[in-house]
């Protein structure tokens, strides 16, 4: 059921579409160096074909998971020659390119660089990370989408009711809640939805009276059983999904929060994993507007390793839900920020010397300790005493919010700030 025409892909017209500059490439055989960038089942293997049967030049396809640079060298060296010798261009279609280390990808460059090979490459992976930047650069990247549920049950009917190709053959009967079935389950994947329905149709029962089969609802739930979610804990999807989740916490939206956490934990991320980001976030964007975020996050962490999964997810969705309704402050990152820029930056002064311990008679004699203030001497118990290098003396790296407990902290801030003014004042003034 492979396409075989332009006209008989679906889900990408925002690239496929009439007058689109890569339709009117293939169509006019003008291609040039391309990467398809999709998620499985997409088409990416399929435009490759339709393009190889509408070209007139060699058309070489290859697998990254099993061709070695010999074979890239061999293919490159007879590109060479055929151009040389009647001017034809070679297409090199490799399937997975982000399977190519960087030495077989580099093979690729001369030749490409020339004109004497047009390479299409086809990827699940974000080419940013997984091609080379000196290929990328001379390629065009075309983004496929995942294939919409109406254009997998397009799909599926053509199948269905294909002689040559599909099952129309067979005389089968596939009700329209079974075909929405598959669809949803597919999750964008063609492929995923034709074998589900070659495998039902292969187990569906025969009616002993009309000799045809029928597919309904309840054998495609009995087949479907349960989904393998798309995810890659070492590709760009572990990314978009950790950073879902983030952002949905920062915006104090609990249910997207527990739904990216359901996500990953159903598609076998780490579970502490997920544990170490929401510790991060509990003081990175939580910080001491509620100082028992990081309490909460940390105890989820705990409970997610101390009993396991899949007992242990319940705790970390408890500390994502929390998280997402705790009131929201940056101030602890920013001060932090500030301060290591200032440390990298600014001349790394010693220590005042009022700061420092002094436990040895030299270190006392050397003035370790002189003019020490002991803040629980002091009224308030805040003494006036500068903790900073001189050359950063006053600086304010912590600028507590209004919201949640940094209310509290700026009260304090503030009027421990008003009684070290009022003690540098003279008397009488």
């Amino acid at each position: 059921m492979r396409p075989r025409t332009l006209d008989e892909v679906l889900g990408q017209d925002d690239i496929l579409g009439p007058g689109k500059p890569l339709r009117e490439a293939i169509e006019r055989d003008l291609l040039q160096s391309i990467i398809f960038w999709g998620p499985p089942g997409s088409g990416k293997t399929t435009l490759a074909r339709i393009i190889a049967d509408m070209t007139e030049a060699q058309f070489i396809p290859f697998s990254a998971v099993l061709s070695g640079i010999k074979e890239i060298k061999d293919v490159m060296a007879a590109a060479q020659a055929r151009r040389r010798a009647d001017g034809r261009r070679t297409i090199v279609f490799v399937d997975e390119i982000h399977r190519f280390n960087k030495a077989q990808q580099d093979a690729f460059l001369p030749r490409v660089e020339a004109g004497d090979v047009v390479l299409i490459g086809a990827t699940t992976e974000n080419p940013s990370f997984e091609v080379n930047a000196a290929l990328l650069s001379r390629s065009k990247v075309f983004v496929l989408r995942p294939l919409g549920r109406e254009h997998i049950e397009t799909i599926l009917r053509r199948a269905v009711a294909d002689p040559e190709r599909g099952l129309g053959a067979s005389r089968l009967a596939v009700t329209d809640e079974a075909i929405a079935a598959m669809a949803g389950f597919a999750n964008g994947d063609a492929r995923v939805a034709l074998n589900l329905l070659e495998f039902s149709a292969a187990a569906a029962p025969v009616d002993p009276a009309s000799g045809a089969r029928g597919i309904d609802l309840p054998q495609i739930e009995h087949s479907i059983q349960r989904r393998a979610l798309l995810y890659d804990k070492s590709g760009e999807e572990h990314y978009n999904l950790i950073s879902a989740l983030h952002k949905s916490m920062r915006n104090s939206d609990p249910d997207a929060a527990v739904y990216w956490v359901a996500r990953m934990l159903e598609a076998g991320e780490d579970p502490l994993y997920i544990a170490r980001r929401l510790i991060r976030f509990a003081s990175e964007d939580v910080g001491n507007a509620d100082p028992q975020a990081l309490a909460v996050a940390v105890a989820a962490k705990d409970a997610a390793h101390f009993i396991g999964m899949p007992e242990g997810n319940t705790a970390l969705a408890q500390a994502a839900i929390y998280l997402a309704t705790a009131p929201k402050s940056n101030a602890v990152y920013t001060a932090y920020e500030a301060a290591a820029t200032d440390a990298h930056r600014q001349v790394a002064e010693p220590v005042p010397l009022h700061l420092r311990n002094a436990p040895t008679p030299l270190m006392k004699a050397l003035d370790y300790g002189k003019g020490y203030q002991y803040a629980h001497e002091e009224r308030d118990a805040v003494a006036d005493m500068e903790c900073l290098p001189p050359s950063l003396a006053g600086r304010k790296y912590y600028q507590p919010t209004d919201r949640g407990f940094e209310k509290e902290i700026k009260r304090r801030l503030e009027g421990w700030e008003k009684i070290k003014e009022a003690r540098r004042k003279p008397r009488g003034s």
